[in-house]
Order: C-alpha cells, then structure tokens, then sequence
C-alpha cells in the first residue's frame, strides 16, 4: 500500500454541556462529572512524513518554546511507545482562542496522536493512544476517542451519549482564563453529591465553575447577560466561551449577527462524532485509528 506523506486534518472544539465537581484526589485533580460534545468549529492541523526521525513544529506560538507545545509533545509520546524511525513536520492553523475552554490545545494534541498513528502506521489502537493521550492532559482521551460522552475521573472515564445536535452561539469574551486559578480558588465548591446520566438527561446541566470564573472575569458575566437576550447562555468548561444552543441555523446566525456588533461570537453545529473521525473515515464502531 503506498505511504501517505501529508495529512490535512481537523482539531474540533468542544463545549461542555455540563461541569460538575465532586471530590478531590490526593494529588490535587480534582473529580468532574462533565459531558463533552464537539462542534464543527476547528483548528487544523497538517502533518508532513520525515525521514529523518526529526520532529518539526512549522508554526510554533509566540511565547511558547515548540519543546513545550502539545503537538510535539504528542508527537514525541508516540514516537517513543512505538519505536518509529519516522519524523514529521507539523503545523497548526489556529482558529480556536487559547483559553477558552473549548480545548483547543487538546484537540491538536489528539488530532497529532491520531494522525501520526495514520501518517506513520505505528496501529496503536484507540485506547492505547487514549492512554498516551491522558498523560498530556485530562481532555485529550475525549478528542482521541471522538464520541460524545458523560465523562468521570478527571474526564477521563467516558460514557459515549447520543445527544441533540443543535446550532450553537458561541461567544469569545475579551479575556483569558487561567484554569489553574479557578481550580485553585478558596471559593470553589469541590464536594458536591455526584448525579447521574439520567439526571443529566432530565435537565441537571450546571457548572460548578461558574460563579468563580464570573467573580473573577467579569466580562464573562457581561458576555452571558448579553447572550440571554437571545437563549439561555452558559459556560463552556472554565470558560472563558459561553454558548446558547438554537433550534435552527438560521434562528443561530441571527443571534451572532445581532452580537456581532458588539461581541466576536461564531455559529456552530453541534456533532456527536468527531470532524477529525469523519475526516479519517472512521467507523463510529471501530475501536482503532
């Protein structure tokens, strides 16, 4: 069969439909009872074969040594669980905001395990590189997997779910939020009694992040006030986007549109299966890449 020498894939956003915490770990993770679920919005990602075993970050970002970026880091995760001689040139075309909680960073990282199993045909399967993927971060298992899911752990444990897949306003807010504070912040309640999917399904879809995150950026606040005019808002992970879900499409370019004057918002389609699944022509039941 003849190699492919580049891919061209798509990293997804995601939203978190629900973000609740429910205990702490020795280690200080804490335990989240969340529900992802993509959107067709995506940074791309293009990753050209090597001959040379050299691993080339094309677009590093301002600030960050390419050492440190999570492509590379994926890249290396892999090379080094699987032995390949094979190098890889990667670049990024960023179109989802860093600190947003639309978990960009994570979506490139999986899309890079993901494709290189492809670009390299190393034939981990989907649970091997969700394994390689958590140890980069608590999200990545989900982009890995590509299904949405009630996930457990530290988002980790996943359940896939069949949800609705409406159109979504998302609203970026002038501001980046640092995890880390939120998370570290005194008044974040961190032992609330678990629920389950049923209780999600019958309407349970808080976060428990939002009340620290809005004392802390008060321009979230502003951006969610903004968007109730239009449908109910609500924050994505530890933000800083928040999202409305619409009927329609053409009730969700409406919303932006009216925004758009004063707020940089984009419309979405939710989906349930990973652009970067459809893009590889994955069966939603094979568990290999």
């Amino acid at each position: 069969m003849e190699e492919i020498e580049t891919l061209r894939l798509p990293a997804p956003a995601k939203l978190n439909l629900l973000l609740r915490i429910v205990g702490r770990r020795g280690d200080g993770y804490h335990l989240l009872q969340t529900v992802f679920q993509f959107i067709d919005r995506c940074d791309w990602i293009t990753l050209g074969r090597r001959t040379d075993g050299e691993i080339h970050l094309k677009t590093p970002l301002p600030g960050v040594p390419p050492e440190a970026d999570l492509t590379v880091r994926a890249a290396r995760a892999l090379a080094a669980a699987t032995g390949t001689r094979a190098g890889v040139d990667i670049g990024i075309e960023k179109n989802l905001p860093m600190g947003g909680g639309l978990g960009g960073g994570s979506s490139d990282a999986a899309t890079v395990l993901v494709g290189l199993n492809r670009l390299w045909n190393t034939g981990l399967s989907v649970e091997a590189l969700m394994d390689l993927g958590l140890k980069l971060g608590a999200d990545v298992p989900v982009f890995v997997n590509g299904r949405s899911a009630w996930a457990e752990g530290v988002g980790e444990r996943l359940t896939p779910l069949d949800l609705p897949e409406p159109w979504y306003v998302v609203v970026v807010p002038p501001c980046h939020v640092a995890t880390g504070t939120v998370f570290s912040s005194p008044n974040l309640t961190r032992d609330n009694k678990p629920i389950t999917i049923a209780d999600f399904l019958a309407g349970r879809q808080e976060n428990h992040c939002l009340p620290v995150v809005m004392e802390l950026y008060p321009e979230i606040g502003a951006a969610m006030d903004d968007l109730s005019r239009y449908s109910e808002p609500r924050l994505t992970g530890t933000g800083a986007c928040v999202f409305a879900a619409f009927a329609d499409e053409r009730q969700a370019r409406q919303a932006a549109t009216d925004l758009g004057s004063t707020r940089s918002a984009f419309v979405a389609k939710g989906e349930n299966l990973s652009p970067l699944q459809r893009a590889l022509g994955l069966d939603p039941g094979s568990r290999r890449s």
